[in-house]
């Protein structure tokens, strides 16, 4: 709760501190060109780390998904949950024609559910019917994780996570993968454990060993009697 605030009471200083400058600069711009989203219709809350997770995703080597996912927060209703009933809109709203744009896009979302950008159930528009938007912070930091953002790119994600305030998302990542690591190693000493009992009670017990058996036809030797 006090991250909350402390946020809140940052983005006011920000916002007022704009107001100020912006009045120094631009005085008595036309209100028809401005857009405020406490007057204006249409807005929806998005990360302020979306464009450095954007290119994250697109220097992964493949299909470039930051488009796709930059569509996915701005048709998000202020929420994180998405019902998508007409693919091919959102296909076009990332930029793609023709007759596999479908595809395309379908392709940009395996990319972004396999990052964790996005969590999916299908529907009965397919795969991607029920959306649910994760935060691209945690996200970002998987990335880091598989190796696959570089330095420059990663120092410049932390410097923003730490002007916003968001340096705690990374630390509730990491703790959840900690907890899940630990139940995961337990989950396999447990399984471990209890195959070696099942073998050790199952195994067979050792025979005794069965006498040699006789050759057929062979008697038993003769006793030599002592000399008279």
């Amino acid at each position: 709760m006090t991250n909350v605030k402390q946020s809140k009471a940052r983005a006011m200083k920000m916002s007022e501190k704009a107001a100020a400058i912006m009045e120094v600069h631009f005085p008595g711009f036309p209100e028809a060109w401005l857009w405020h989203r406490k007057k204006n219709h249409g807005y929806s809350t998005i990360p302020r780390t979306l464009p450095i997770a954007m290119q994250a995703l697109n220097e992964i080597k493949g299909h470039p998904a930051g488009h796709p996912l930059f569509c996915l927060w701005a048709r998000s209703p202020d929420h994180p949950f998405l019902i998508i009933e007409n693919q091919a809109t959102f296909a076009a709203e990332a930029g793609f024609t023709g007759a596999r744009a479908v595809d395309t896009w379908r392709r940009r979302m395996k990319v972004l559910k396999k990052y964790d950008f996005i969590a999916t159930k299908k529907g009965s528009s397919g795969e991607f019917h029920y959306v649910l938007l994760l935060n691209p912070n945690a996200a970002v930091e998987k990335l880091r994780r598989l190796n696959l953002v570089t330095d420059d790119l990663y120092s410049r994600f932390l410097e923003r996570l730490a002007d916003i305030g968001g340096s705690n998302d990374i630390a509730e990542i990491r703790k959840l993968w900690d907890l899940q690591d630990a139940a995961a190693k337990e989950k396999a000493e447990a399984e471990a454990a209890a195959k070696a009992k099942a073998e050790a009670e199952g195994a067979p017990k050792p025979k005794a060993p069965k006498p040699p058996r006789k050759k057929a036809g062979a008697t038993a030797p003769e006793s030599k009697g002592e000399p008279s």
